[in-house]
């Protein structure tokens, strides 16, 4: 598969393995976009003759045969312009080129569908007044992301020097990133190592999953730091930034995240967090100007707190 974007135009193409003959067009091509599409945009897109198969139009219910070369071409959504809004930070660190923020479980980081508003990126808008533009209008200074539901440190770039920088470290993998998370289960093995590649799930491709098939490397190791019985107290580090890489990981050995509302198992007692028990709690990188190394911890949140004490006094 390959991807190129033309002017206010992205297209891709894709040409048909073994594995896919047989499979409705608008299920594999919503399947393997990483894009957040729905089905039902493909299937439009399709009626629109943005999608051709081996240069002719076909049906949204068109059967794949080995072989077939698929050409995708649609344009870009209009951009909305980002309001900057005065929404208090906890600003860890911060200088000319970065600036490094404790972001609280709940706040999204950049605009999206259904979140226009109060994320991370509106209030840097307002804090910083300057970030590098590198990833467009919805994303400026992002340089990576953590979920909703996951609290702690983030970093992003106050110019695209900077940001070309710390994107690049962050390929290289020599961002020092170590989260603390509570998991379901008796962690058997003081540490460890995943290494599993993550794609889409097939049958809810809002989730992700470890499966061979569209799937990214990815690379997760775990230290035991406490036990309580049914649950367990880990320090993760990330060698690779895979989308829910640790969630997913973590339910692909039998110990997903604690109150984990997509990748967990039903709510226990136990358990009164509103998200995942995950904390970005270590990042260190390099300094794109200066070259000196920085590192910052963000100590553990209230609410992970608290479900540590309910666990450690049961």
């Amino acid at each position: 598969m390959s991807d190129s974007t033309e002017e206010n135009m992205s297209s891709w193409e894709w040409a048909v393995e073994t594995e896919d003959r047989g499979e409705r067009i608008d299920k594999f091509i919503t399947d393997t976009l990483e894009e957040d599409v729905s089905r039902t945009q493909v299937q439009q897109w399709i009626k629109d003759g943005n999608l051709t198969v081996n240069g002719a139009a076909v049906k949204p219910n068109y059967k794949l045969a080995e072989g077939d070369k698929l050409e995708l071409t649609v344009p870009e959504p209009e951009e909305l312009h980002v309001q900057p809004e005065p929404i208090q930070l906890d600003v860890v660190y911060e200088d000319a080129d970065v600036i490094v923020v404790n972001k609280p479980r709940r706040m999204v980081v950049h605009p999206a569908p259904g979140h226009y508003a109060g994320t991370l990126v509106n209030a840097l808008l307002y804090h910083c007044k300057d970030l590098s533009g590198i990833n467009g209008v919805m994303r400026p200074g992002i340089v990576h992301r953590i979920d909703k539901d996951t609290s702690g440190l983030l970093m992003a770039a106050k110019n695209d020097t900077a940001h070309a920088s710390l994107s690049e470290q962050l390929k290289q993998h020599t961002v020092n990133r170590k989260y603390l998370a509570v998991v379901h289960g008796n962690v058997a093995h003081d540490n460890g190592t995943v290494d599993a590649p993550i794609g889409r799930d097939p049958q809810d491709r809002k989730l992700y999953t470890v499966t061979e098939r569209n799937s990214k490397h990815a690379v997760t190791h775990f230290v035991v730091l406490d036990r309580y019985g049914d649950y367990t107290l880990l320090e993760l580090k990330l060698e690779t930034g895979r989308t829910h890489q640790i969630r997913v990981h973590m339910k692909f050995i039998g110990h997903p995240l604690a109150g984990d509302p997509a990748y967990g198992p039903a709510r226990s007692k136990s358990i009164t967090m509103d998200g995942q028990a995950l904390h970005a709690a270590v990042l260190g990188f390099t300094h794109p100007r200066t070259g000196e190394q920085l590192e910052f911890e963000a100590a553990l949140p209230e609410d992970m707190q608290h479900l540590l004490h309910v666990l450690k006094n049961r």
